[in-house]
């Protein structure tokens, strides 16, 4: 799907000019300060809303601004299907039987993104719901942390709201805002056993973390793990650009939505969670006009649609503006990937810097 919030009013000349500079070994940027690599400045705090469980509000120098809440409710679980039973004998109506092994069940999991100017079914809040709900099911450590005994779960619900309009790509964005709201988020303490009734501590001090943090003995894969987070990369050309502005997308070759999360294996580095790529704007920007195909500045105009094609090809390296096609090549998939995972690489300044905020 096409970012097309993020498309700009820029003339082919303007647009053949920005892609050679971000083609540039090493590129130049829009704002010439920062590098590949850099992300924009933010404001950001957790425990913005005091009746959820979690909540963050993150705010981007360009001036959008998100907000997210997380609410926790108890509800009775459902048998899950014996072998040879269907399905809706036990799940009930709307749910689906997990096929995975672990205790909890994704529709435990609900979310609702709310975007201005869109309607709650436009193709943007449900793309960028998606999305998001994909990073964080896609480990199965978050559904099993909802899981209270075999008769009772923890159902989470995540609001997101863009509060501004979306001057630029928003998914990243929400996704760092849910981040730190799940990172936060407290479940009431349990006081029962077993598969009895749950009974919780009234005392909220008490509460015990979603995630929890790593101390002392207690070092578990399970609870040294974080919510994914994630990163949007560009390419354009042979470079690699983070975190791209909105007129920065639209001479991308291609986009990559890379969601990880922290490595439970090793103290270092992170490890991919999902990976998807993002059909960019630029793919859908009209050509420019070379100046020996435009009668105004005598040049001959072409005959038929075949021979425009052609001369337009012949004319790809020439410097007037094309719209890139085709998708990503392996080598810059995987090239993306080892910057984003690698000890030091842009996963764990990420996730590092929203694990700070906490602190």
């Amino acid at each position: 799907m096409a970012p097309q919030q993020a498309l700009v009013n820029l003339s082919p000349a303007e647009l053949s000019f920005l892609r050679s500079s971000l083609s540039q070994t090493p590129p130049i940027r829009l704002d010439v300060t920062k590098g590949p690599r850099d992300f924009r400045s933010m404001r950001a705090e957790y425990d913005v809303l005091p009746s959820a469980n979690g909540s963050a509000r993150i705010a981007l120098e360009d001036g959008t601004e998100a907000l997210v809440g997380v609410k926790a409710e108890v509800e009775r679980s459902r048998l899950r299907p014996t072998l040879g039973e269907h399905p809706d004998a036990t799940m009930g109506d709307g749910e689906e039987a997990d096929d995975s092994t672990g205790k909890g069940q994704n529709a435990w999991f609900e979310m609702s993104v709310e975007v201005p100017g869109f309607r709650e079914d436009d193709a943007l809040p449900v793309f960028l719901a998606s999305m998001l709900t994909e990073s964080l099911l896609a480990s199965g450590e978050l559904k099993d942390r909802l899981y209270i005994n075999t008769r009772f779960h923890w159902k989470l619900y995540v609001d997101i709201l863009l509060l501004s309009p979306p001057l630029s790509y928003p998914l990243a964005l929400l996704s760092m805002t849910t981040h730190l709201a799940l990172l936060t988020t407290h479940l009431p303490a349990l006081k029962s056993e077993k598969d009895e009734d749950p009974l919780f501590d009234d005392d909220w001090d008490a509460a015990v973390p979603l995630y929890p943090k790593q101390s002392g003995s207690n070092k578990t894969a399970s609870q040294l793990g974080k919510p994914p987070v994630i990163i949007l990369a560009m390419a354009v050309g042979s470079n690699i650009i983070f975190d791209p502005a909105k007129e920065e997308l639209t001479v991308a070759d291609a986009v990559l939505a890379v969601a990880c999360t922290n490595s439970t294996t090793s103290s270092t580095g992170a490890r991919i969670v999902s990976i998807r790529t993002i059909d960019p704007p630029s793919h859908l920007t009209p050509p420019g006009v070379p100046n020996s195909m435009n009668s105004a500045t005598g040049g001959t105009v072409p005959t038929s649609s075949a021979d425009a094609l052609t001369q337009r090809e012949l004319l790809v390296n020439s410097g007037v503006w094309t719209p890139p096609r085709g998708g990503m090549k392996r080598s810059l998939i995987s090239q993306v990937t080892k910057m984003v995972v690698e000890s030091g690489g842009v996963a764990e300044e990420v996730i590092g810097a929203l694990a700070a905020i906490e602190v």
